[in-house]
């Protein structure tokens, strides 16, 4: 059976929050033996590669350009798809879960394509909040409040 992959979604302009969370959720996958999947460039993907890559773990970024010199460090393999934001799609669909980070529009539409795909666990830490036309929450995700939590309920839900 092949390795569990997670995706870690957010935004290339992130908080430093953000990013301090991206770095713990990399090293805390990766310590559990989890492949991680990421857009591979700034942001959000550059500290989750950073922290599953300084953990020992398997990174793979799936980039949306064919541009070698705007990848991050961490990453043990790059696909390169030439297909813009459409690559967020081949991310979510590759993924056993995913987690948001943040926010930003391609974010939101990781989001989006995760629970339009269905069956597939997605975690929050600090992501969109969304809601409905008439003003009511609409559960996109399991809310996590710090990346323990978002670590752990990705575990719990996988199995």
């Amino acid at each position: 059976m092949p390795a569990t992959q997670v995706a870690v979604c957010g935004p290339r302009n992130c908080t430093e929050t953000d990013a301090t969370n991206a770095r713990e959720v990399g090293r805390l996958l990766a310590e559990a033996g989890i492949t991680v999947l990421c857009g591979g460039g700034t942001g959000v993907m550059a500290a989750v590669a950073e922290g599953a890559s300084a953990a020992g773990g398997l990174v793979i970024g799936i980039r949306p350009d064919s541009d070698r010199e705007r990848v991050c460090h961490g990453l043990s393999a790059v696909l390169y798809t030439n297909m813009g934001e459409a690559r967020n799609a081949i991310i979510i669909w590759s993924a056993d879960a995913v987690i948001v980070i943040g926010g930003s529009w391609g974010t939101l539409s990781e989001l989006a394509l995760a629970n339009r795909r269905g069956g597939v666990p997605v975690i929050s830490l600090g992501g969109w909040q969304i809601q409905d036309a008439a003003g009511n929450p609409v559960t996109a995700a399991i809310e996590a409040p710090d990346p323990k939590s978002a670590v752990h309920a990705v575990l719990d839900t996988i199995g």
